[in-house]
């Protein structure tokens, strides 16, 4: 495939936009294991005094993961989101309001390679989600291995991620007087592996344990879809079964989490490298499924409201298939 380099006249909006989706590609894939570095080298050598005391902060701070965070609003508000917005662009649309008196758990699909689209509309307030949503603080739900890293996970936490925990999610969801909205992306990393452009698989069917604790707390279950989510990036073909796929699991079991192997474009050329197409992301919010507070639910129960909830987000999904150049043949399947 022949390379297909960069112009080298482009406007500075779009060198912006370029440098801040550059940054969070590296946040994400090397900024922890950086932190991590810094830190040791810091106890290793004249800086161990700030460290070790950073260190003891850290004992003493360990549980703030999984009781409801450390937002800052500067973070969230940082112009450096909007570009990173603008380079896809991204979207957050409302279908109906969220009552600031009570909590919500929301469900994000697909989880898509990066889940550039959930952090964009619930850890920056790039898109609005203040605007749409008054008096609702987002939360977004992440792996509790991310906070042990020093430093980065203070940066995390700014941005309002928790971690995924499931002390974590009931803590936010028993929050009295409201006003809280976990958003957690159900097919969780593995559903990483099969966001292929075009993709329309969600691993949803085995996934009923945020059913369970919507109805003990009886918070409402709100569908949240993100069209392009999936176009983002391609991926080595791993088929369910190949040799491929069964690495890729295993690895997961071992980590923690899924190792897709992806690619996009690069910085000066649009071939090959790790930054995500520009190919724009449409999150729609949906209406809440209203459960009824049920302590300790039966397994009935708890299948009849999953079973809600997927036609809830399949509706979702129709309604505006169409209008985000989704072809009307294409359906969502669960696994």
């Amino acid at each position: 495939m022949p390379l297909r380099l960069a112009p080298l006249r482009l406007p500075l909006r779009r060198r912006l936009q370029t440098l801040a989706v550059l940054q969070w590609v590296f946040s994400f894939l090397a900024l922890g294991q950086l932190c991590t570095l810094m830190f040791v080298l810091a106890l290793r050598g004249s800086l161990w005094v700030p460290a070790l005391l950073y260190g003891l902060w850290l004992l003493a701070d360990r549980d703030t993961p999984r009781r409801g965070g450390r937002s800052s609003a500067w973070v969230r508000g940082w112009t450096l989101w909007h570009h990173f917005r603008d380079y896809f662009p991204i979207s957050l649309i409302r279908t109906a309001e969220l009552d600031p008196r009570r909590n919500y758990l929301l469900g994000f699909h697909p989880h898509g390679v990066l889940a550039a689209g959930a952090f964009a509309n619930f850890c920056t307030e790039a898109t609005g989600f203040g605007g749409l949503f008054p008096g609702l603080h987002p939360h977004l739900l992440t792996l509790p291995c991310w906070f042990r890293l020093p430093l980065f996970r203070d940066y995390m936490l700014a941005g309002g991620l928790v971690s995924s925990e499931k002390s974590s999610l009931e803590f936010l969801l028993s929050r009295e007087g409201g006003g809280q909205a976990a958003v957690i992306a159900l097919g969780g990393p593995p559903e990483s592996l099969d966001a292929h452009p075009g993709a329309l698989t969600l691993q949803l069917l085995g996934r009923k344990g945020f059913v369970r604790i919507a109805l003990e707390h009886g918070v409402p279950l709100v569908p949240v879809f993100s069209f392009g989510e999936n176009e983002l990036f391609e991926q080595v073909a791993n088929p369910p079964g190949s040799r491929l796929r069964r690495l890729q699991l295993r690895l997961q079991r071992i980590l923690g989490f899924a190792l897709p192997l992806f690619h996009a474009r690069g910085v000066f050329q649009y071939s090959f490298g790790l930054l995500p197409f520009r190919h724009p992301i449409r999150t729609v919010v949906g209406s809440p499924l209203e459960l009824p507070r049920t302590p300790n639910p039966p397994p009935e129960a708890v299948e009849l409201w999953h079973r809600r909830y997927l036609k809830s987000l399949s509706d979702l999904f129709e309604e505006h298939k169409l209008g985000y150049g989704v072809p009307p043949d294409r359906h969502l399947s669960f696994v």
